[in-house]
């Protein structure tokens, strides 16, 4: 323990390690920068998707297998054989990111309108509303706690999982661990290691604050 204080100390104590593109601000919005794009991407592909499906209860069965059939993917697999398909680019960064953070995203979408009380459902189409209405009106509100689950999964995954930017030449506070295994330089591995930490907690944080302005207050549950 002492030692892995240490480390810290020596990483974020060094001036060096704060300015320049190779600085830690630097490294966070490259960081984010990945981060962001691969959660758009996703809740872009996923999101609809299992709304529509939870909403009119066709294709739950298709959508499981393929939800299940993208987490069995292996994420650094998928990004070394995209590059060699593809070479060093954005594409195959964001590929293996996105295809890691669909699955909860699609799953806890549909489950969650899925739980929606029929009742609720009868009572919104009864008022004369359209499907569209009835499903971003009555159905989504309810199961908005679950969704945001989903989606705040898939954000921690996603930002935890784009170090592996580094490993093909990418920034992101993965560059630090990986210069630092190649340089036997610990203080590196350790200050990139706290750094990933440390943009989870920050999303965890951000879901925080969206669970308060999104769920209703008798929605919410502990945790």
């Amino acid at each position: 323990m002492t030692r892995l204080w240490h480390y810290l100390v020596e990483y974020f104590g060094d001036a060096a390690n704060w300015s320049g593109p190779s600085g830690i601000p630097a490294r966070l919005l490259e960081h984010f920068g990945y981060t962001l794009l691969a959660f758009l991407l996703t809740v872009l592909l996923a999101l609809p998707l299992g709304l529509w499906t939870g909403h009119t209860g066709r294709g739950g069965i298709l959508l499981t297998l393929l939800a299940n059939a993208a987490r069995a993917l292996p994420t650094y697999g998928l990004l070394v054989l995209l590059v060699m398909l593809y070479g060093i680019g954005l594409v195959p960064i964001l590929v293996p990111l996105v295809a890691l953070a669909v699955p909860p995203v699609l799953l806890n979408s549909y489950e969650g309108i899925r739980n929606v009380d029929p009742a609720l459902t009868d009572a919104a189409r009864g008022m004369g509303m359209t499907s569209v209405q009835v499903l971003l009106r009555a159905q989504l509100p309810v199961a908005m706690p679950l969704v945001l689950v989903g989606m705040r999964t898939a954000a921690v995954q996603i930002v935890a999982t784009a170090t592996i930017a580094a490993s093909v030449s990418f920034g992101g506070v993965g560059r630090p661990i990986v210069d630092g295994l190649a340089r036997s330089d610990y203080a590196l591995v350790v200050g990139g290691a706290a750094l990933a930490a440390v943009c989870s907690l920050v999303v965890l944080g951000i879901f925080a604050v969206l669970r308060r302005v999104l769920v209703s207050e008798g929605l919410r549950s502990p945790g």
